[in-house]
């Protein structure tokens, strides 16, 4: 059987032996925001955030120019502190979020986002209100090297073949042991005014031989 171990960088410097942060996929979650300075708000360190905080501190809007999320955290369950995933996002950076595979797998590790824990459905405005290629959720794969700068990557929506992210560049299943890098980020559309919470489900999904 082999098992998957997502994990996200906590540093600022972009290399395989950076210090990475495991994700409990039963309990931690991530956060996207503008961001705070300091402690008591949405910044590294600072306790889970409420409602209000995540608000306060919500990405600015703009009526005609598409806004880049400027931080990403993981929301740490078993500590109840934000640990910010310092080089996600529109960078040139290729040890950002890792996934880390105990042995072979059957078929190809791919990243999918849906907006339901039972991924079937993507109709929410994040993930481009039904029509998958105007996601805000966009990724690319990093193991080989790093995504250039101001990438575009892959809009995220359901399991449609142009809108998953294959983990291993398309070279097909794993053969054993292997630790894929991908980045991520979320690019907000000009002229969407609306302010909400969006809670798309993001996996990564694959087949095993036993």
């Amino acid at each position: 059987m082999t098992d998957l171990n997502l994990l996200i960088n906590h540093t600022s410097t972009d290399s395989a032996g950076a210090t990475f942060i495991q994700v409990d996929p039963t309990y931690d979650y991530f956060i996207f925001s503008q961001g705070s300075i300091g402690g008591g708000g949405v910044s590294d360190g600072d306790a889970l955030p409420t409602t209000t905080l995540l608000n306060r501190y919500a990405v600015q809007l703009d009526a005609v120019n598409p806004v880049t999320v400027p931080k990403y955290f993981l929301a740490d369950a078993s500590d109840g502190l934000l640990k910010e995933v310092y080089l996600a996002g529109n960078q040139n950076k290729r040890y950002v979020f890792a996934a880390s595979f105990t042995g072979a797998t059957a078929t190809e590790p791919q990243l999918e986002a849906w907006d339901n824990s039972s991924m079937d459905s993507y109709a929410i405005p994040a993930l481009g209100t039904g029509i998958p290629n105007s996601s805000w959720y966009k990724a690319i794969t990093t193991t080989l090297g790093l995504p250039g700068a101001n990438w575009v990557g892959t809009p995220l929506a359901g399991a449609g073949g142009s809108n998953i992210l294959l983990l291993n560049n398309g070279s097909g299943a794993l053969t054993g042991a292997t630790i894929l890098y991908f980045n991520f980020k979320i690019v907000i559309p000009g002229g969407y005014t609306t302010p909400g919470v969006h809670t798309p489900i993001l996996a990564i999904v694959y087949a095993t031989n036993s």
